[in-house]
């Protein structure tokens, strides 16, 4: 017979993108011609929806016999404390894992489940429906495989601070022109910029990739070459003491400059920026751009690896 854990199951669940449209739409024909019109199918999207939530049933009943449950909405997760001894179970896809790691500052485990290996690949999801009664006696007794993944932390000059799995970015609200001082090992430029991006080891198969990808084909093009400029691929293991910064399309004026556009950041060298935005100035992590600081004229943040690293239950 199970024995009944005193400790509380988290799980973290998400609305689908069907759930998103019928907030904006009356009926199923209003919804359908919106989707339709957009190249989509409907019917893609009922599919989702369907076996997204027969997954989030299915899982409910496995784990009830383990312990006390609690449902928790991402939309909830910025305000919610999670408690030390808590186990927490994210389904969903990669980016709801990401999302949930940076509120477990006690380390708590995290279990990702994928809720549609026909659909998602999951590279943060190693669990299927069917391992569940597997995994959760195995963390419940402490007895459970895991993944270290490094956090970067900004902190601002006021106290503030924010975590991020994957990345942060630091510029307008708008993605505009940024102003700001940049310091990086004793070097320091002021830029005009479409904002910093700062990648984890997590992250840095992400939007860096992305960004290192861009710029090595434009060094290609424009040295004559074709195809890419044959760099190699700026990655990191995900528990990497080392992040990378980032500087997307700087401008080089009589103020500003750009040779600081690319860099490691460390607990020895940490990145200093200071803002010279009047208004619209952010920093948020993880895409999530509901949840930012504010990085107006005055504000300083230093960012460098965070203390904590996440705890990802691995198979």
């Amino acid at each position: 017979m199970k024995k009944r854990s005193e400790k509380k199951i988290i799980v973290v669940t998400r609305e689908t993108r069907i759930d998103d449209l019928r907030k904006r739409f009356t009926s199923l024909d209003q919804l359908s011609f919106y989707i339709e019109r957009r190249g989509g199918r409907v019917e893609d999207y009922l599919a989702e929806d369907h076996t997204y939530k027969e997954s989030v049933s299915s899982l409910e009943n496995r784990l009830l016999p383990w312990g006390r449950l609690q449902f928790l909405d991402r939309a909830y997760l910025p305000n919610f404390v999670f408690g030390p001894e808590d186990i927490v179970v994210v389904i969903g896809q990669d980016g709801l894992v990401a999302n949930t790691l940076k509120y477990l500052t006690a380390g708590q485990p995290l279990i990702g489940v994928n809720p549609d290996p026909s659909r998602w690949d999951g590279v943060l999801l190693p669990f299927h429906l069917e391992q569940i009664e597997e995994v959760i006696p195995a963390v419940l007794s402490g007895k459970y495989g895991s993944r270290s993944v490094t956090m970067a932390r900004a902190k601002l000059n006021d106290g503030q601070e924010i975590l991020a799995v994957n990345d942060l970015f630091i510029g307008q609200r708008t993605h505009t022109s940024a102003r700001y001082f940049i310091e990086s090992g004793g070097l320091r430029e002021q830029h005009s910029s479409s904002g910093v991006i700062v990648s984890t080891g997590l992250g840095s198969t992400g939007w860096l990739k992305s960004l290192i990808h861009g710029a090595s084909s434009l060094t290609a093009v424009a040295s004559g070459q074709e195809g890419d400029s044959g760099l190699p691929p700026v990655t990191l293991p995900w528990d990497s003491e080392q992040l990378y910064f980032t500087v997307r399309e700087p401008f080089p004026s009589r103020q500003t400059q750009c040779d600081l556009v690319f860099g490691s950041v460390t607990r020895e060298q940490p990145l200093l920026i200071r803002s010279l935005m009047a208004e619209n100035g952010v920093l948020f992590s993880d895409g999530v751009e509901a949840d930012f600081l504010e990085f107006n004229s005055g504000a300083e943040a230093e960012i460098t690896i965070a203390p904590l690293k996440g705890n990802l239950v691995s198979a």
